[in-house]
């Protein structure tokens, strides 16, 4: 009996963006399902995703990335999970299915995507702090025993690092050539998005002591 492999994307205002992440996933043909997490989004976001067939839980407010993820961990019946940000450039089914191959084979437990070739400044986060990529594939009960992740906010990552890391699951880095995503300030401005990337780094840094 094959596994049940579910996509699981948290997203908040990505109406421009969301709908390209979900075509490639709707043409992978391990996933079984795709569940959009509309984080109290204020666009059409839940719109979108649902003009193209998937599974949308709307949030009623907007509660941040680690509530968005552990809902819809908990409401999918998964036996392997696929976390992707929604706002992906250049994502390919190959690079989704090299995340997958190596958890639906036995190889690995858990997967991590780390950013190569898509622009320079992705490209340098994640190859000082690959632990924070939100591109992950794990088996479902190593993600619903961790704790700490419904108000982790963008700390979600640094808490499924260390629910990893507690049990002994070194995850198997995947190089996603060519892949980026779009900036903070692209979507929001110059003003604006340093605010929210103050505030991401903010959430992130306030959970390096529970790691």
């Amino acid at each position: 009996m094959s596994d049940r492999v579910v996509a699981i994307i948290p997203a908040y205002n990505e109406e421009y963006n969301i709908g390209s992440v979900l075509r490639v996933l709707q043409t992978v043909p391990e996933i079984d399902e795709i569940i959009v997490v509309n984080d109290g989004s204020t666009d059409n976001t839940s719109v979108v995703a649902r003009q193209l067939g998937v599974t949308v839980l709307d949030l009623g407010e907007n509660s941040g990335k680690g509530s968005a993820v552990k809902a819809g961990a908990e409401y999918a019946k998964a036996d392997v999970l696929l976390f992707l940000d929604a706002d992906l450039v250049g994502l390919t089914v190959n690079h989704v299915r090299e995340l997958l191959l190596p958890v639906l084979s036995g190889h690995h437990e858990a997967t991590v995507g780390i950013f190569e070739g898509g622009r320079t400044s992705t490209d340098w986060a994640q190859a000082l702090t690959p632990f924070l990529s939100g591109q992950r594939v794990m088996r479902s009960q190593f993600f619903l025993g961790a704790d700490h992740i419904g108000g982790a906010g963008y700390g979600v990552e640094l808490q499924l690092h260390r629910q990893l890391k507690r049990l002994g699951k070194e995850p198997h880095a995947v190089i996603l050539h060519d892949v980026t995503q779009v900036m903070k300030e692209e979507k929001l401005g110059l003003a604006k998005g340093l605010a929210a990337r103050m505030k991401m780094y903010w959430e992130i840094i306030r959970e390096i002591p529970r790691i």
